[in-house]
């Protein structure tokens, strides 16, 4: 790698497109493997959550899948239309909309998640199981803190 910028940031530079091309490369096998299943990756990511979770509000949904509730509800609305979820009124709060999977819903997510899985053990197998867990950390340290940074930082 040649050095343009000083070698912290030729690091950090080469670090973030390494990180971005991987997620690129996986992003893109995941989606054609949940698009096999005949839905978009956001609708697989509802399904996923109500079938792990049972059923939420739609905000917890969205905090679940880093989205604000813009498009959520055309997400939901599609997913609805597939008969895959309802909404229905919490018992325990009237005002507050529950969405939970409906028999189909359950019933598509107990035949594919443990498919969808598996293809993503395929993918993963190229690192050990040391490897994996030492870079979940690592994603984990920096997701975290990249969130929770609320300094305002320099641009040149």
């Amino acid at each position: 790698m040649k050095k343009r910028y000083g070698k912290k940031v030729d690091l950090a530079l080469n670090t973030w497109v390494k990180l971005a091309r991987a997620f690129s490369s996986f992003n893109k096998r995941t989606t054609e493997n949940i698009r096999s299943y005949g839905l978009t990756q956001p609708q697989f990511a509802v399904i996923e959550i109500l079938g792990h979770l049972g059923p939420l509000k739609v905000g917890e949904i969205c905090k679940k899948m880093l989205v604000t509730g813009g498009n959520m509800t055309l997400v939901l609305d599609n997913v609805e239309k597939l008969g895959l979820i309802e909404r229905v009124h919490s018992k325990e709060d009237r005002r507050a909309i529950l969405v939970r999977l409906t028999k189909e819903g359950q019933e598509l997510f107990d035949r594919i998640f443990y498919s969808h899985a598996e293809y993503i053990t395929q993918l993963m197998s190229v690192l050990t199981a040391q490897e994996q867990k030492t870079l979940g950390e690592l994603l984990k340290k920096l997701g975290k803190a990249v969130a929770e940074d609320k300094r305002e930082l320099k641009i040149s």
